[in-house]
């Protein structure tokens, strides 16, 4: 008996944990919003795709506030990944970005959507904006010019895939800015060097305008400064072509004038070597 009576706390024990998980498992399925302590879930249930994407153009265009369309056009990505509307919204947020200074994010995002989405409309939009966002980051001529060069090569990337797209004219003045900051860079340089009479330096810094640059307006100074280094170092014949090729195309330049005098002076005239580099360098875009 006493055997008998000792089992039943047990058995007891037993019966109302079974019951305590019948009573848990029709809670559960009964309230599937509810977790064990009561509380509602936290996941919140997808929202509509197109509404998301509204959401993220109102904040951008009447809020100015392109951080938060950001993470509404993400949101579209995110929640609706195969969608139309995820297309758009990434080149959405690649402006976004861009628009926010967040230029490394714009660039990655671009390079995004123009691999998987190559061949669609928004693909000339894309590659516009990493040039933009290099372009944008363009530092003064003091400083290294990696950007620019990186600015030229997307910008040029839009003119030459996309001639008939409406960005093309916009990349194709980009690049025309992006060209006389490098060129620029190169008077910069060969300055210094002409200042310290390191002749050979200056020219080759020289040169580079000349042959790479000829349409920026630091070309005229550049053909001076080349008159300057080649009387210098008794190179006449070079000094008096690149006197004669500026006034032959800037005649009416201040440089002009200053070439003249330094030929002059000296000893020469101003007359064309039709062997020189400087010659063949203007003939190749005809200039000379």
């Amino acid at each position: 008996m006493q055997s008998v009576l000792k089992s039943v706390p047990g058995r007891r024990s037993r019966i109302a944990q079974a019951v305590f998980v019948a009573l848990l498992t029709l809670s559960v399925g009964a309230c599937s919003s509810l977790d064990l302590f009561g509380k509602k879930d936290d996941v919140a249930p997808d929202e509509p795709p197109d509404r998301l994407y509204n959401e993220g153009l109102y904040l951008l265009n009447e809020k100015k506030d392109a951080r938060e369309a950001v993470k509404k056009f993400e949101e579209v990505d995110r929640q609706h990944p195969y969608s139309e509307w995820a297309r758009k919204s990434l080149i959405m947020s690649s402006y976004a970005y861009y628009e926010s200074g967040q230029y490394e994010e714009s660039v990655t995002t671009a390079k995004r959507y123009i691999s998987l989405h190559p061949g669609s409309q928004d693909a000339a939009y894309a590659q516009y904006l990493i040039g933009a966002s290099y372009f944008d980051e363009i530092p003064d001529i003091t400083r290294d010019q990696a950007r620019t060069d990186k600015a030229m090569d997307a910008l040029d990337e839009v003119a030459r895939k996309y001639p008939s797209s409406e960005y093309a004219i916009s990349a194709k003045q980009k690049i025309q800015v992006a060209r006389d900051q490098l060129a620029g860079k190169e008077m910069l340089t060969g300055r210094y060097y002409l200042e310290r009479k390191e002749y050979t330096g200056a020219i080759n810094r020289f040169k580079v305008v000349v042959t790479k640059y000829q349409t920026t307006r630091h070309v005229e100074e550049a053909l001076l400064r080349l008159t300057e280094a080649y009387m210098s170092l008794g190179i006449v014949d070079e000094a008096q072509t690149a006197a004669a090729v500026l006034g032959h195309n800037f005649p009416d330049s201040d440089w002009y004038k200053q070439a003249y005098t330094l030929v002059t002076t000296g000893g020469g005239q101003v007359a064309e070597n039709k062997g020189s580099w400087i010659s063949r360098a203007f003939k190749k875009v005809g200039l000379g």
